[in-house]
Formats: C-alpha cells, structure tokens, sequence
C-alpha cells in the first residue's frame, strides 16, 4: 500500500491499480518500453490489473513476466465490466488509469482517476472524469517514486 497525505483532502491509501491496456500501458498492443519494470519494481507494495478486451490478443503474451492481473472483458459494454472490476476489487482503495470513453467510468469512481495522453490520444470523457491528466504513463510511476508531485497537484 501507498499511503499520499493530500492537504486539503486527507490520505489516500491506495493498494490497487487498474490499467487500461491500448492507449494507457501499451500502443497497437504492444507494451510501453519501461511499463513492465516499473510495475515490477513497485509489485512488492501495490496491486496491478490490466483490464481490456485485448484488441490485438497480445496482452497476455506482452505481460508476460510483469506481476499483474490480466482481466479479459467482452467488447460489449466496456464502461460497465472495467466499473465492475473497480467495485470488486475495491473503489476506495483503487487508483484507475486509462484514455479512453469506455474508462471514464472506473476513472470517476476510484479514489484516484487518472487520464494518459498517450500516442492514441485521450477521449474528452476520460479526461473529465479523472483526477490528474498525465502525459506519458510512466510519469504515473514516477508520482510513486515521488508523491509529493501528486500531492502539489492535488492539494486544495
């Protein structure tokens, strides 16, 4: 667990972290240089599931090593089943990461939403349903390394 004291806001204990696939960790279904690592290196206090449809049918194989849960939904009704993994796994505890209108939903209610701008861009509904827009993912792990960037962010 990472525990981020936001003033203003109060702690956030977060033990999960919910990854879109396309888009937020991985582009034309192959996974980011850099994302398998940091995931890796941070395994030992968080929790990580990647949660897609599988587009490409490559996350398995392109995660493959990286101590994640891979979560395989239908193609019908994204929004929902990524809200139903939130709910399952816990929304208080959860920070959620995606791009897209089919994330907006698990951005809005985990403790923390955050929408990447990656090389597919970002959709408006992501970006209104978050918290804190980043630039790249791996400036998401780097908010790990170094809370206090989140909390300048964050704070009131």
């Amino acid at each position: 667990m990472i525990r981020i004291e936001i003033p203003g806001t109060g702690p956030v204990n977060i033990q999960n972290v919910i990854f879109d696939y396309n888009g937020t960790i991985a582009a034309d279904g192959c996974l980011l240089d850099g994302v398998g690592p940091a995931m890796n290196r941070l395994a030992h206090r968080l929790d990580f599931h990647v949660v897609t449809a599988d587009t490409f049918g490559s996350v398995r194989e392109q995660l493959e090593g990286v101590k994640a849960e891979v979560v395989l939904i239908s193609n019908q009704e994204q929004d929902q089943k990524k809200l139903d993994v939130l709910k399952h796994i816990g929304s208080e505890t959860t920070m959620a990461v995606g791009n897209g209108v089919n994330d907006a939903l698990m951005l809005k209610h985990a403790r923390l939403g955050v929408a990447v701008l990656g090389e597919e861009g970002m959709a408006l509904p992501a970006l209104m349903s978050a918290d804190v827009m980043i630039r790249h993912i791996l400036d998401l792990f780097a908010f790990f390394e170094n809370p206090k960037r989140l909390i300048a962010t964050l704070r009131n």
